[in-house]
């Protein structure tokens, strides 16, 4: 059972997979709206809910449109994407309109749990989310960080960041040119156990990429590091920039 009963909204249109997630969600201690269609999620919406669960392939339309317009409202609802469309297209689409995190179908329900879970500690934290004052200011390349002010330009052009991602950022400073693993990054940044599976930290670092990197396909500064984590490389040699 979780320890604190949130509110949860389903849009899965599968109807054997909404009433078996539904059943074993209100098991776990959830409570669960089920919205089978954007229009129903909508209707849905104008109540209030913890973390939303969203499909992408819905019979009037697309996750994805409906996770944007959320966030073009400023809602800042946490938004995992269950879906069978796992490809890394996919993926980027479903980040680039603002889900926090992508579980592909098909998935163990144990799996699932631990995402909520982690998402739970997360909501309980992430409005008083500091970013460590140890380091004012950072440059790398044309990018320049002021994480007093949290304000950021890429190549002098002002972008946003959210708080997450710029505490993440603010890892990786600390750590630069050194291999850090997904534990030690879930431990520290998200305050989750290093136990729980999830591809959160894979999932911030496409977004990173896709800001700061000139080809976020064949990354210079934030890479993986098959087997043991990840590396942040403010100076890469030339060749691979």
């Amino acid at each position: 059972m979780t320890d604190k009963k949130a509110r949860l909204l389903l849009v899965e249109d599968e109807e054997h997979l909404a009433f078996t997630l539904e059943f074993n969600l209100s098991q776990e201690g959830f409570d669960v709206t089920v919205a089978s269609t954007l229009a129903s999620a909508r209707d849905a919406l104008q109540g209030t809910f913890d973390i939303l669960l969203l499909d992408v392939m819905l019979p009037d339309g697309l996750g994805f449109d409906l996770c944007r317009e959320i966030r073009r409202d400023g809602d800042v609802t946490p938004i995992i994407f269950l879906t069978a469309k796992g490809s890394p297209d996919d993926i980027v689409k479903g980040l680039e309109a603002g889900a926090d995190d992508y579980v592909t179908k098909p998935f163990q329900l144990k799996e699932l749990l631990a995402r909520i879970t982690a998402m739970m500690r997360r909501i309980q934290w992430q409005s008083d989310v500091d970013v460590p004052q140890d380091i004012q200011r950072y440059t790398f390349q044309d990018n320049v960080i002021d994480f007093e002010s949290h304000k950021v330009t890429v190549s002098g052009v002002p972008t946003e960041l959210t708080a997450l991602e710029l505490k993440l950022l603010h890892f990786f400073i600390q750590h630069a040119d050194k291999v850090v693993s997904r534990q030690k990054i879930l431990e520290e940044v998200w305050q989750v156990s290093s136990n729980v599976n999830t591809r959160t930290v894979d999932n911030f670092l496409v977004r990173l990429r896709r800001i700061f990197e000139k080809d976020a396909k064949h990354p210079a500064h934030f890479l993986t590091v098959r087997g043991a984590g990840y590396r942040f490389v403010p100076n890469p040699a030339p060749e691979t920039q």
